[in-house]
């Protein structure tokens, strides 16, 4: 891969804390209301509550809810949609400014932080302005029946929950839910109610087991809560890698078994069917493990008869005295299925043993730790990973119905990629009328550090205001880009150097500076580290610099997780569990409202600038509807400072356009943006999108790279006879040079996947008009054999594009692009069988769809034990190595004078390399193979196992198996 991250300028700052204010009294009281109170996540000690209030009676021009919590312990910390006030248990919401009218039928939502101690057990009763809510007088009953209050488990905890529910006045009951804690478990629509919450883990506070049933007519009943209990086991666990298998009739699929630890004497572990078809089975029936073998795994065949049928499961459980037992699932898949594809590359995704995810459950960007591209070390994480896991989670959902995951890992991108409060803790004092100080982008690293030059007029911020008023914080809701998950640089949490999962950044100085030049930094810069002002110094001239956080956000990951929020929500409606996702859903909502911050000029100044004295933007004139390369925002760590600051970007990419995302959040209203402008938003910038694409495309039919408001960085005119687009200049090469940006094919699928799947849906003509230009220039520069295959890989491009009209688009005919080398990407190859898969399933091109299955066959001749992987020759690094150069600008650059050190005493000073700074890359295991090269070998190879990739490949098999399911 050969991505690149995002810079950020500038630098000025905002706090937040939460303001509890009391109402003005009613206008009206309102005669009947309902309320709905969901957890919609939840980590130790904390949670977000969402509440959806249906006023049933007369209509209310103020509204004010009134609720008790159960439980001492919990507290709102800060809320949105409604201004909250707390005395001990008793909680009191009223309307803000604009969701204050309230007709008859009408529904608001509203939202809060919180944190709890030992339980989070859901409020039972609620009134609106006084009045009883959810039908007081007629609501239907609900009551637990098992298990017992205070039942004690062993960890990994199986829970049967059944509930018996009534309803009244001639309704009957419609559903039950079955919650934990206030998370949404399942729903059962018919007595007898019942839900088995499987593998839960062992921790020491109670779990507060939960129903609530529904009649007919709407009306909700009270909550049921049961305290239980579940205790970790002292007993040695069955652990079965792969623990979910495929199996072909007349096949074996093996399984391997060992114990977690030694046990006490020898043991016996049977394996035996519990439910399913018969005609699945596993042999040997037992195995014996000892003091001495118990971490030696032996295997077990889980077999399907000729005869099994396609589609069917059996689940078998390993077991023994003095042991936890482990289940193993099968399904009978048609072999060398795509499905039966998916389902093997998720399992190995998800396997433990495999290492794709960190201990706290965080997705790596490799298996491998030695490697650099975008992340510059294989246990760092990218926004975009998190993103592929939903997808990933959105595909595994379709295919089984099971819903659990794809909220996990959201809640997971939530807790560790998306700044809290904590994390960006001056926001308030942000002022959209001054969003940033200006500061030049230079070509070269070593024209940095920039002087920030508060001379430059900036334009105004049109979003900062209608977020804050919709979701009551002026905090922002997007993923960070990057991770040291591990900790592996030793910043830790804003300088504690032991906190793992830490939000870092490398890129910031420039189109040249490659991935073998940055000096990673900490994202909370509290001067721990670097030198004296931090690596603050290395990157911007001020006259004093203050302790400071700063994020960037990868606008392609946060619509490529709306984009899967789309389908895992579309999918999950099919089945009748749009409910269980719910608040994923309305969470891509909120993360495309934010994501209109990659619209808007760097410094927010107008399309058309030549000049830093261009005029700055008013309102929205700054927006060019594109989704630029990055947007960010950082201020002071200090809560009493006076400053915080935003910025956008000046630069467009073709490569991070999605006019899918564009047209869901525009277009499906589960998926709107609650801000009041953002949907008219997201259809503008659906229009310029499919443009954009029109305007770039190449004689040949692929797509060049992009435009920029700002030439140079810095606001000049660009070079005469440049071809614009809404006054934006054409880059062959926009935002990094070193290697150029619209080199990759990966970017040319990535990119045109999304506008398929948008064609797919919509049979829009223009995205067709692209798609039947660029499909047949793929497809002739592709070689396809049964278990091997060559895609493009490198890019030329010569020419330019003409100056768009609209009315009129020119047909590009001096815009060329050569494929200069051709290889065996697997993860560019799993997005192009996608793209060529959606294309074919609304065009019905036959060509595509055999390429699209050709390749798909191909890629799995790629299958080893961890996933699919391709031996990569890395030549580049011989530059790990390489010292400042001022004759080509390669190398590290430190500016004369400056010093300072990494957290584990690594020196940064002029004449440092990569390596020098990364000393820890040289216990690596891998690292005697880069050694030996760098001392004049040859170029080192690896088998890498990137996480993206895995999940393209997978969620390619899983699609064309969904879209052609008769191959």
């Amino acid at each position: 891969m050969r991505l690149r991250a995002l810079r950020a300028g500038g630098a000025v700052l905002l706090g937040a804390g939460l303001v509890l204010t009391a109402s003005p009294p009613p206008a009206f009281a309102a005669a009947g209301c309902t309320v709905t109170y969901k957890v919609a996540s939840q980590w130790t000690g904390g949670f977000t509550g969402d509440i959806a209030i249906t006023n049933t009676g007369d209509p209310v021009s103020t509204w004010s809810l009134e609720y008790d919590f159960p439980d001492a312990g919990q507290k709102v910390t800060q809320g949105w949609s409604g201004t909250y006030s707390q005395s001990g248990a008793h909680v009191t919401v009223a309307n803000v400014a604009w969701n204050g009218s309230l007709g008859t039928g009408a529904t608001v939502n509203t939202g809060f932080n919180g944190t709890f101690t030992s339980a989070n057990p859901l409020p039972t009763a609620f009134s609106l302005n006084g009045t009883p809510c959810n039908g007081a007088a007629a609501a239907p009953t609900v009551a637990i029946s098992a298990p017992a209050a205070n039942t004690r488990y062993t960890a990994p905890a199986s829970i049967p929950i059944t509930a018996t529910a009534a309803a009244s006045g001639g309704r009957t009951i419609s559903k039950v839910e079955f919650y934990h804690d206030g998370l949404l478990l399942g729903t059962d629509t018919s007595a007898p109610y019942a839900y088995t919450w499987t593998g839960v883990p062992a921790q020491t506070a109670a779990y507060r087991v939960q129903a609530v049933s529904f009649d007919s007519g709407g009306a909700r009943s009270t909550t049921a809560d049961v305290p239980v209990f579940v205790d970790a086991s002292a007993n040695p666990a069955v652990v079965a890698t792969p623990s979910s298998v495929t199996v072909a009739p007349g096949k074996s699929t093996p399984v391997a078994l060992k114990l977690s630890k030694a046990p006490a004497a020898s043991v016996t572990v049977s394996v035996a069917r519990t439910a399913g078809s018969t005609a699945v089975s596993a042999s040997p029936a037992s195995l014996t493990f000892t003091t001495a073998n118990w971490n030696t795994a032996q295997t077990v065949g889980v077999a399907a008869t000729t005869s099994a049928a396609l589609n069917s499961t059996a689940t078998f459980s390993a077991s023994g005295t003095g042991v936890d037992a482990a289940t193993i699932s099968a399904s009978v898949l048609a072999e060398g299925s795509a499905n039966a594809r998916f389902a093997q590359l998720y399992a190995d995704l998800k396997n433990p043993a495999n290492g794709y995810f960190s201990q706290e459950g965080v997705p790596y960007h490799s298996i491998e730790t030695l490697i650099d591209e975008a992340p510059d070390h294989g246990h760092e994480t990218t926004s975009e990973a998190f993103s592929y896991w939903l997808w990933l989670e959105a595909e595994h959902g379709q295919v089984t119905g099971e819903w659990a995951p794809f909220n996990t890992a959201w809640q997971t991108m939530e807790k560790y990629i998306i700044p809290s409060h904590a994390d960006q803790p001056t926001n308030d004092k942000y002022d959209p009328s001054k969003p940033a100080t200006y500061a030049a982008e230079y070509p070269q690293p070593s024209q940095y550090p920039s002087k920030l030059d508060p001379s430059v007029s900036v334009g105004q911020d049109p979003l900062a205001n209608e977020l804050k008023t919709t979701y009551g914080t002026s905090d922002i809701y997007g993923m960070h880009w990057l991770l040291d998950v591990d900790n592996v640089y030793g910043f830790g949490h804003c300088g504690d150097e032991t906190t793992r999962v830490v939000y870092i950044n490398t890129f910031q100085r420039g189109p040249q500076e490659s991935t073998f030049e940055t000096v990673p930094q900490p994202s909370c810069d509290t001067f721990a580290h670097g030198g004296p002002n931090g690596y603050l110094d290395l990157f911007t001239q001020d006259a004093s610099y203050a302790k400071q956080w700063k994020y960037t956000n990868a606008p392609d990951a946060d619509s490529r997780a709306v984009q899967a929020a789309y389908w895992a929500y579309t999918w999950a409606t099919e089945q009748g569990k749009a409910s269980q996702i719910s608040a994923a859903v309305a969470s891509a909502a909120k993360m495309g409202d934010y994501l209109r911050y990659s619209f808007y000029d760097k410094y927010f100044k107008n399309p058309g600038c030549t000049s830093t004295s261009c005029a700055a933007g008013t309102g929205k004139s700054s927006s060019n509807n594109l989704m630029s390369w990055y947007y960010a925002w950082g201020g002071a760590t200090d809560t009493s400072a006076g400053w915080a600051w935003r910025i956008g970007s000046s630069t467009s990419h073709f490569g991070y356009q999605n006019p899918m995302a564009a047209w869901v959040l525009s277009n499906v209203s589960a998926l709107t943006p609650k801000s009041s402008t953002a949907k008219a938003d997201w259809q503008a910038s659906l229009t310029r999108q499919l443009e954009f694409y029109q305007w770039l495309q190449s004689s040949e039919g692929a797509i060049a790279g992009g435009a920029t408001n700002s030439w140079n960085g810095s606001y000049q005119a660009p070079p005469s006879g440049t071809p614009t687009f809404y006054g934006l200049s054409y880059v062959e090469a926009p935002v990094y040079a070193d290697p150029p940006s619209n080199r990759w094919f990966g970017m040319q699928t990535w990119s045109l996947e999304r506008l398929a799947e948008y064609y797919y849906l919509t049979g829009d003509t223009k995205a067709k008009s692209v798609l039947d230009k660029w499909v047949p220039w793929a497809l002739a520069n592709t070689t396809i054999g049964s278990t091997s295959f060559a895609i493009p890989s490198d890019l030329a491009w010569t020419g330019k594009p003409d100056t768009w009209n609209a009315s009129n688009p020119g047909g590009n005919s001096g815009l060329h692009v050569t494929v200069t080398s051709t290889g065996q990407d697997l993860g560019v190859a799993g997005s192009l069988a996608k793209l060529l898969t959606y294309y074919a399933a609304k065009s019905g091109n036959a060509a595509a769809k055999t390429a699209a299955k050709g390749l798909l066959d191909a890629i799995w001749a790629y299958k080893d034990s961890k996933g699919v992987s391709v031996t990569e020759t890395r030549a580049d690094y011989n530059r790990m190595d390489d010292v400042y150069d001022p004759a080509t600008g390669q190398g590290i650059y430190i500016p004369p004078g400056w010093s300072g050190t990494m957290p584990n005493g690594d020196a940064i000073k002029p004449g440092v390399s990569f390596l020098d700074i990364r000393s820890f890359y040289k216990n690596d295991p891998d690292y005697p193979k880069v050694d030996a090269y760098l001392k004049g070998g040859p170029a080192p190879t690896f088998n890498y196992h990137r996480f993206w990739a895995q999940v393209d490949v997978a969620t390619g098999y899983a699609d064309f198996a969904r879209l052609f399911p008769n191959g």
